[in-house]
């Protein structure tokens, strides 16, 4: 039995929460269970210098954690002076996310930057900013489109993520905290809206698994990520 006592296929309750940021091109409160992101996608007319005058554009992304997202409270990296190994980790897997699913050189010289900060932290935070972040990105496309910024389609496809896990010799999908700390396996998908795969993490925690289990995990993923695919349709529509 589940700690939350879900089935080993049940997401959490699932929420994606549109244009909560008054000043953000696009932004989405996503809420997977107790885990609460809050993502806002910025228009900018500037690009890394590396990529000026090659026509085409750029999304990145930023990832933090409020101090008290966890149980007890964590420094913040701007007083330690320098990000974590974890966070710079996460902020670059959202931003190649992404960028799997734009045409940049539809997207013109300009760079859109998505901004993750973790208000509430119970597993999965990472899945859940990738999944809210291409709604907060899809709103700040719209929102260029509805200004004659851009003509040719931006946006290629949905993309999200979702963990899964081998849990007291079960997969399941969609680890919360308790699981997530005693898992025997957990790993993080990230996949296209018609099932391509972006980027896989998977990791033994105690004992290395199969074959037959790793094709399991995925077998939940690719069930758990086409739920979360018609959810950001539905937020967009």
């Amino acid at each position: 039995m589940r700690p939350s006592r879900r089935a080993p296929d049940e997401l959490r309750p699932v929420t994606l929460e549109r244009g909560v940021v008054k000043y953000a091109e696009g932004s989405c409160l996503v809420k997977f269970g107790d885990t609460h992101v809050l993502v806002t996608a910025t228009l900018e007319d500037r690009l890394p210098p590396w990529l000026k005058g090659q026509g085409r554009g750029w999304v990145t992304a930023e990832y933090g954690m409020l101090p008290r997202a966890t149980s007890e409270r964590t420094r913040r990296e701007a007083v330690a002076g320098k990000q974590s190994g974890r966070t710079v980790e996460i902020q670059r897997l959202i931003g190649r996310s992404l960028r799997t699913i734009v045409d940049l050189e539809a997207l013109g010289e300009r760079q859109i930057t998505v901004d993750c900060d973790v208000l509430q932290a119970d597993g999965g935070t990472r899945t859940a900013s990738i999944t809210g972040a291409w709604v907060a990105l899809a709103d700040c496309i719209n929102w260029m489109k509805a200004r004659n910024m851009i003509k040719a389609k931006v946006l290629r496809d949905n993309v999200a993520a979702i963990s899964c896990g081998i849990y007291n010799g079960t997969p399941v999908l969609d680890l919360d905290y308790a699981e997530d700390s005693e898992a025997q396996t957990d790993a993080n998908f990230v996949m296209t809206g018609d099932g391509r795969i972006i980027e896989v993490q998977g990791t033994a925690e105690r004992e290395p698994f199969t074959q037959d289990e790793f094709l399991a995990l995925m077998a939940l993923a690719q069930k758990g990520i086409a739920r979360l695919v018609d959810l950001q349709k539905l937020a967009v529509a």
